[in-house]
């Protein structure tokens, strides 16, 4: 779920606390009846990241275009309505948890095959690219794929993330087992 070990990620990560029981965290703090399970927890060094499922709406919708336009319509209002009539109390949970994992904390709901993120955070990192790199960025701005090589590298990113994904679910697994391994060696 989230963190580095001993050695690693240098001064920012220095006094953060571990995250690792912050999925249950959310479940137990959670409001009763506001998803329909529990909710999908993303944690990172920076951000934590809530994802609920919510109920569907009523109605049914032919399987046609205008059909599947209307559900798809339904479900966007669904999590408009969700996001505007628990702002207060999401903001006060976010304010516990941002203090219990010194993280900021951003909500998403789901219902269907739509999906919400709700103000996550962007954050700057720093990389050095020689020519060859920098020329990839630079064709894919001036293919109008991007508007900057900062949107050309996020881009990149989300794209391997997107055909990567099962490598790297294992290659966090593995980390996971390493820095079990590394708790249970001597200080």
């Amino acid at each position: 779920m989230t963190g580095r070990g001993r050695g690693r990620g240098g001064w920012q990560q220095a006094d953060l606390p571990p995250a690792d029981d912050a999925a249950a965290w959310f479940t137990g703090r959670l409001p009763d009846g506001w998803f329909t399970g529990a909710p999908e927890v993303t944690v990172d060094r920076d951000e934590i990241v809530v994802v609920g499922e919510l109920p569907p709406p009523g109605g049914d919708h032919p399987d046609t275009d205008a059909g599947r336009a209307d559900a798809a319509a339904a479900e966007t209002g669904r999590i408009s309505r969700f996001r505007e009539e628990t702002r207060d109390r999401r903001i006060e949970i976010a304010r516990e948890a941002e203090s219990r994992y010194r993280r900021k904390v951003a909500w998403g709901a789901r219902i269907g095959g739509t999906r919400e993120l709700f103000t996550t955070i962007s954050v700057p990192v720093m990389t050095r690219l020689r020519q060859p790199e920098r020329a990839v960025l630079d064709t894919l701005v001036d293919a109008g794929v991007a508007r900057s090589r900062s949107d050309a590298l996020a881009w990149s990113v989300r794209l391997v993330g997107r055909h990567a994904d099962e490598w790297l679910t294992e290659l966090r697994e593995a980390m996971g087992r390493v820095e079990e391994l590394r708790s249970q060696g001597p200080e």
